[in-house]
């Protein structure tokens, strides 16, 4: 009776999900979700340095509600939050991008929609969400040209343009498992005939990293992004950023924002957590540009640390795939309810009234 009661409780957490869904998924795309590059020292990283931050909560402050409402690229959202770009999600689920997308959409918070989709994005814009699209730039500008041409008719908000992916770092989780697409899992948004490779399995290889570095241009330059700025009439943002330098170089391009991330400890490893680096991020580009985070997010309080450090917002990804292979469509949409309620607890404990009062905060640890 007990095991019956537990298997019928609702997930309370994110790691609930992550239980859930390594149970249901093989065990190779289990890897794929959820393994980093190289020693996976910088996926750890990502969660102990976020554990790290305390936040200094004030007290007789509270306030009867507790509007999680914010800003974000000048247009409003439910909650500082928004659903990071993540490739191929219908290898977790057959709802796939849409479900995400559509989940999103119910909560108020913009959906980041990858390059690497296994749905086209004209579908993933139709599905409830405002929808933010995330560029790897192709090895051929005419087709980095139609894709954006497909971008914009689709109505999306934003470019958010992904840059410390010159090729895909090294997995050895997928490099075990050779890990290959499923023949019904496609990267819809490029054309026809270029999935073979992620396809075609081989002892030691990665499909997915072999065909990533075949068709992602290696040598992207401040220029290409000086070039995109004036080409594209959208808001602007850079992902990818550690080193409070390029911060300072996006800016001088025309970005809208940035976002301080190290790919979820999936490129480069042995690189600083995200957290780690916002604080420098922050103070190089002052009120110039918003700031958001990504990598390690696992729950309301992880939003909470970084707003009191200064972040505009963040980015949450795994936690929305391991929703969406618990329960679809359905999955995403509680998992962000569960985040919007652990949010609210954790403004109202720390004695804020919205997401803007948290910038006010002390923290300890970070950095």
């Amino acid at each position: 009776m007990p095991e019956r009661v537990r298997a019928e409780t609702p997930p309370v957490s994110f790691d609930d999900y992550a239980g859930r869904a390594r149970a249901v998924l093989a065990p190779d795309v289990w890897d794929y979700v959820a393994g980093g590059s190289a020693a996976e020292v910088t996926l750890a990283a990502n969660r102990t340095a976020l554990d790290r931050v305390a936040v200094l909560p004030r007290v007789l402050r509270a306030s009867h509600t507790v509007d999680l409402g914010t800003r974000l690229l000048g247009r409003p959202y439910a909650m500082p939050v928004g659903v990071a770009p993540m490739a191929y999600q219908r290898l977790v689920h057959p709802d796939g991008e849409l479900g995400l997308a559509a989940a999103a959409g119910a909560a108020g918070v913009p959906y980041l929609a990858s390059t690497l989709s296994s749905t086209p994005i004209e579908q993933v814009a139709g599905a409830g969400a405002e929808v933010w699209f995330q560029l790897y730039w192709l090895r051929e500008r005419a087709l980095v040209r139609d894709l954006l041409d497909r971008v914009v008719a689709a109505g999306c908000r934003a470019l958010v343009v992904t840059v410390d992916v010159p090729v895909l770092g090294r997995r050895p989780r997928d490099l075990r498992n050779a890990f290959q697409l499923p023949p019904d899992v496609v990267a819809a948004n490029l054309p026809q005939g270029r999935d073979a490779l992620a396809h075609s399995g081989a002892p030691g290889v990665s499909a997915i990293a072999a065909h990533t570095d075949a068709s992602f241009e290696s040598a992207l330059r401040w220029t290409d992004l000086a070039w995109l700025r004036e080409h594209v009439d959208l808001p602007l943002v850079v992902k990818g950023v550690l080193d409070p330098r390029d911060a300072i170089e996006a800016v001088r391009v025309g970005a809208d924002a940035v976002v301080v991330s190290n790919h979820g400890g999936r490129q480069l490893d042995g690189v600083p957590a995200s957290v780690t680096m916002l604080p420098e991020v922050l103070a190089a580009v002052g009120d110039r540009c918003q700031v958001l985070l990504d990598s390690g997010i696992r729950g309301g309080t992880d939003v909470l640390r970084a707003l009191a450090l200064g972040a505009a917002g963040v980015l949450v990804g795994r936690p929305m795939l391991w929703a969406l292979a618990v329960g679809g469509q359905q999955g995403a949409r509680d998992a962000l309810a569960l985040l919007a309620a652990e949010l609210r607890d954790a403004l109202t404990l720390a004695g804020c009234a919205d997401p803007a009062a948290a910038a006010d905060l002390r923290t300890l640890g970070a950095g």
